[in-house]
């Protein structure tokens, strides 16, 4: 049986946590990272080695990704899909030569992810992020390329 290890996401240099903050989360050996690119670009080796020698230098290791971005025209069947499908097995493949194990991934229509609050008060004083149905509305449409379904 594999050993579990404890990994912690981490948005790179965009990130307001350190590296080094993390670092001092017992347990944590692993960080979750990915590449600031658009859905759709071929992630290139080089930028994916240079994101796991920096992991790497604070003593983490560096095999899991959260996410590659799966450009909507894949979701949406357009004929421009096979040029994006191609880019996506192209950074996969280089994902794995750079010693990437996992990758999370989503087809999740119009949007990888959403969340109407990133720093939502718990009843413990912490933080975690919130989704709100009711605020959804608040985003402007001419930002949706498919368009909100309400299921």
């Amino acid at each position: 049986m594999s050993e579990i290890k404890m990994g912690f996401r981490w948005f790179n240099s965009d990130d307001n946590i350190s590296l080094q903050q993390i670092s001092q989360i017992p347990q944590v050996s692993q960080i979750v990272s990915a590449l600031n690119l658009s859905a759709g670009d071929v992630w290139p080796l080089d930028a994916i080695k240079q994101l796991k020698k920096s992991i790497n230098s604070q003593g983490f290791e560096f095999k899991v990704v959260e996410s590659v971005n799966v450009n909507d025209d894949i979701k949406a069947g357009l004929p421009t899909r096979d040029e994006y499908i191609e880019n996506y097995i192209t950074s996969l493949k280089n994902l794995s030569l750079a010693g990437v194990e996992v990758v999370c991934y989503n087809f999740m229509p119009v949007f990888d992810w959403i969340r109407t609050n990133l720093r939502a008060p718990s009843n413990d004083g912490s933080f975690s992020m919130q989704f709100k149905k009711s605020s959804i509305t608040s985003i402007p449409t001419k930002t949706l390329r498919v368009g909100y379904r309400n299921y």
